[in-house]
């Protein structure tokens, strides 16, 4: 892909409601490109509308009609197919002139496809069609004398037809016509589709003898229809005395060696042209004889036939003659020259015992093979038991003998319905025992129903094959019954038929039906008519089924060796709808506000729906009186009612009972239970609520609540929110029981918070308390103490530090605490001073260590450096003398001065 040209392009100007083309002239490239335009700068892209349109075969962009938004900086860009490289020209500016508007004006048709358009059939055709004018126009298109094809697509507004795949039948006259309230235009152009030769018939490579005729066929199709022509070693063929050609037939007669080589059989057309090649060779030889049919011993027993083959490759054809010895054979009715030349026995004897040979004679020389034979008594076989029937499970030794000539060797070969037996991989069943040398037992341990079957023995000698057969019948549990079919089906029974599957030597005695739903815990043995269902049985009754339950059927079948496989599930079926017969569990009362009963209860399982528009019926009394107040609830999935009623007084005894229903009619109810209305929420506010800031982050809410005969809480809700924002805004933590306080933490420091508190229960909510405030305590320093000092004297440590000032939002110092621990331990033991020193006895020998931080009412500050101190306890110091350390700390480093000495008393 090349570069565009350098040169500015100049500015087009047009006037509003003129067309305009703007020309992309493309650099050199190779193969195809793809055009596209930058509207003023990279990447914003010139969208294709109806109004503006980009050639994919000339690369220029067109607008029918131009608006003021059009005016700017315009920029071809074009993009290799393959290399995906791209390149960009110079702007092309559009301006707009001042001398008014463009009138409107009929389409003029700027860019169309070719007159005459040529398609490879398969391939994809674009033909293009857009025009200018004001108002805008519209593009249509139609196949003249036709139907637009069915796989046709319009792009670009209507701008591209595209036809993908084309065929023959697509070829045709195409029309684009645009057309506006001015007028209209109209191009016509021609698609031919065209096929490149496409072979039906190819060449073979062949080989004849000298002088036989030669006859090649190659065929083609393709539009236009293709011709022929021939090469020979890459050379073209003309017809001669003895070369034929016409229509992609070649004959040469009485071919020779001159004629043998390379042919090539073009078939061609204006679009391509394909080749077929074969390799004709010319035979012409003295007699061979491939290595298998050299000298060789032929064994064969008596009564046998026996073929010698004798073919020798030659050509022309030899002339085939046979001695046996020194003599001529003589051929009859027992001994013959095969028309190939191999040589046939029937009914080998020991006189045909002997040396053979066979010449074979042409022009071109001769060969000769020679081949002996042996004929030796016949080979018997006799195998034990014949027949024999055993159960699952059981073992039994197969014996084979064979009679065979002394001179031969015998191999035994086991099979089982014909295939080899193999003892690798059969599980251990089989085992292959050679007794002697003219005999073998074949060993079957823990038989199994597949193991049943025709067991073959074959005796194998270098003379001849014989085999024998014997039948071993296995005894097992049954195999799966037959097909399923549901006969008859009601509300809680179903009427099953099926076929008997495999008895496996054994009668079947009895079947049992079983039965698997959405709700079992997979199959299940079902009750059935009859009780028991005897083996000579093929239909049964399975009852006690769930009505309008969704069922499959099984049935599996028993003998006296065992229960065998079950057949296949039946179809799904569902039982008919019946009135439902299950109440519902579990029936009690709940907690609900004043006022309310709140009745509750299991639901009952689909299984036991028995039908559509499954639902309750709950019907309730006071306590003592005799009407029943019924009410629906048409829910299946419903597990309780509220009954409200202002005028029934807390914990009121009432009888309760819940009925099911369902399409088919009312079931039937619960046994009554006595359960109490509602006793309601809490009616008092907690009173004497306090809230005290303990930290930074804690505050602890205390509060009393008064005693309630009804409406007694469960436990206590506390919300809290911050001084600038709404109470709808509170955070809320539950308590339960009867705790009066709880600790809030996770504040926010020195943070003014309002609290309320309000008990619950099950009904609901108690009004809360009168709001209460406190705020958290300010920020512990986050100075941590400085430049801390240290001189150790034995097991003693004296530290000093500079005092910690907390910044104007931080809590002043209350005084400082002294951490210490053995390294490797985690618990750390505290001393409090209020003084800016202290003195730390290390009990043990280790390593401790210590640090130190301020302590506020907001809680502890930053804890200082680490410092890590050996302690000697019981060991001795330098007289006088102890060593000084100094831990000065800035913002940005820590460091440690040692080796400073001075006398401890001066310190």
């Amino acid at each position: 892909l090349g570069n565009f040209s350098g040169r500015t392009r100049s500015a087009v100007s047009v006037r509003e409601g003129q067309g305009v083309v703007l020309m992309c002239s493309p650099p050199l490239h190779s193969p195809e490109i793809i055009y596209s335009w930058v509207f003023n700068e990279f990447p914003s892209f010139v969208a294709e509308d109806s109004r503006r349109f980009i050639s994919q075969e000339t690369g220029n962009l067109y607008i029918s009609k131009v608006q003021t938004s059009d005016v700017g900086s315009y920029i071809c860009l074009v993009k290799n197919t393959v290399t995906n490289a791209r390149v960009l020209s110079p702007p092309t500016p559009l301006t707009l002139r001042n001398d008014g508007m463009m009138g409107e004006y009929e389409p003029k048709i700027e860019v169309h496809f070719p007159y005459t358009v040529t398609a490879a059939r398969g391939t994809t055709v674009k033909m293009e069609c857009f025009a200018l004018g004001n108002p805008v126009p519209t593009i249509s298109w139609r196949k003249v004398n036709g139907h637009n094809p069915s796989k046709a697509r319009l792009r670009k507004s209507q701008a591209v037809l595209e036809i993908p795949n084309v065929q023959l039948e697509d070829a045709g006259m195409y029309e684009c016509k645009a057309e506006n309230s001015r007028g209209r235009n109209v191009f016509r152009g021609q698609l031919q589709v065209y096929t490149y030769p496409h072979w039906v018939e190819k060449l073979n490579d062949t080989q004849l003898d000298s002088g036989d005729q030669l006859r090649w066929e190659c065929k083609a199709t393709g539009k236009p229809r293709p011709t022929y022509r021939w090469l020979k070693n890459g050379l073209p063929l003309w017809p001669q005395r003895r070369i034929e050609m016409f229509n992609g037939v070649l004959m040469i007669h009485s071919v020779n060696l001159s004629d043998a080589g390379m042919y090539q059989c073009l078939a061609e057309n204006k679009y391509g042209t394909i080749y077929a090649s074969a390799e004709l060779k010319i035979l012409a030889s003295a007699p061979t004889f491939p290595l298998n049919q050299m000298r060789k011993t032929v064994i064969v027993t008596k009564g046998q036939e026996i073929v010698i083959e004798c073919q020798p490759e030659a050509s022309p054809k030899p002339t085939i003659t046979w001695k046996k010895g020194d003599k001529a054979l003589r051929e009859s009715k027992r001994i013959t020259v095969l028309p190939h030349g191999s040589l046939r026995i029937l009914n080998a004897s020991k006189f045909d015992e002997g040396r053979y040979l066979c010449q074979g004679v042409n022009i071109f020389g001769s060969a000769e093979i020679v081949a002996s034979i042996s004929v030796k008594e016949p080979t018997r076989i006799e195998l034990t038991p014949k027949k024999i029937e055993l159960t699952v499970g059981e073992s039994i030794v197969l014996s084979c003998k064979a009679l065979h000539d002394s001179t031969l060797d015998v191999t035994f070969y086991w099979t089982l319905n014909g295939q080899p037996i193999d003892f690798e991989k059969d599980g251990g069943h089989f085992e292959s025992i050679k007794a002697q040398a003219s005999s073998a037992d074949l060993m079957i341990r823990n038989i199994l129903l597949m193991h049943a079957g025709r067991y073959g023995c074959r005796v194998q000698t270098a003379a001849d094959t014989v085999s024998d057969e014997t039948e071993v019948l296995v005894r097992g549990p049954p195999g799966p019954p037959g097909v399923v079919i549901v006969e008859e089906i009601r509300d809680t029974t179903a009427t099953l038929s099926w076929s008997p599957g495999a008895d496996n030597h054994s009668p079947i005695s009895l079947y049992n039906l079983q039965a698997r739903s959405p709700f079992s815990l997979g199959w299940q043995t079902v009750k059935t008519v009859p009780d028991l269902i005897s083996g000579d049985m093929e239909s049964a009754m399975a009852v006690e089924l769930n009505p309008w339950v969704e069922y499959e059927f099984r049935v599996v079948a028993t003998n006296k060796i065992g229960t065998g496989d079950p057949s296949a599930p039946s179809r799904v079926i569902r039982t008919n709808e019946a009135v439902p017969k299950t109440p519902p569990a579990n029936v009690s009362g709940r907690s609900g506000r004043r006022h309310e009963l709140v009745i509750a209860w299991e639901p009952v399982s689909e299984e036991f729906q028995s039908g559509e528009g499954f639902g309750y019926i709950v019907a309730f009394r006071p306590n003592g009186t005799r009407g029943w107040k019924e009410k629906m609830v048409t829910s299946s999935d419903a597990s309780k009612f509220i009954y409200r009623d202002e005028s029934v007084p807390p914990l009121t005894p009432f009888e309760v009972k819940v009925g099911v229903y369902n399409n088919k009619g009312d079931g039937p109810f619960s046994p009554i239970v006595v359960i109490c209305s509602a006793e309601g929420e809490p009616t008092a506010a907690p009173i004497d609520v306090k809230a005290t800031s303990l930290s930074v982050s804690e505050i602890l809410v205390a509060w009393k609540h008064i005693k309630e005969s009804l409406g007694r809480p469960q436990g206590f809700e506390v919300g809290y929110w911050k001084d600038m924002e709404q109470e709808e805004a509170a955070e809320k933590v539950k308590t339960e029981g009867n705790e009066s306080s709880i600790l809030l933490t996770g504040l926010e420091g020195n943070t003014l918070y309002h609290l309320t508190v309000r008990a619950y229960n099950a009904a609901g909510y108690g009004p809360p308390s009168t709001a209460v405030h406190a705020a958290t305590k300010k920020s512990p320093p986050s100075q941590a103490p400085g430049n801390i000092m240290w001189m150790q004297d034995g097991s003693h440590v004296s530290l000093g530090w500079e005092p910690v000032r907390p910044l104007a939002n931080e809590s002043d110092v209350m005084g400082y605490k002294v951490l210490f621990r053995q390294e490797g331990q985690s618990n750390s033991q505290v001393i409090e001073t209020q003084k800016t020193s202290a003195v730390v006895l290390l009990p043990d020998v280790g390593v401790y260590i210590i640090e130190v931080c301020a302590v506020s009412e907001g809680g502890d500050g930053t804890a200082s450096p680490q410092i890590r101190v050996p302690s000697f306890s019981g060991g001795k110091v330098t007289s006088g003398q102890s060593t000084l350390h100094v831990l000065s700390t800035s913002s940005s480093s820590v460091t440690l001065l040692l080796a400073l000495m001075v006398p401890s008393t001066s310190w």
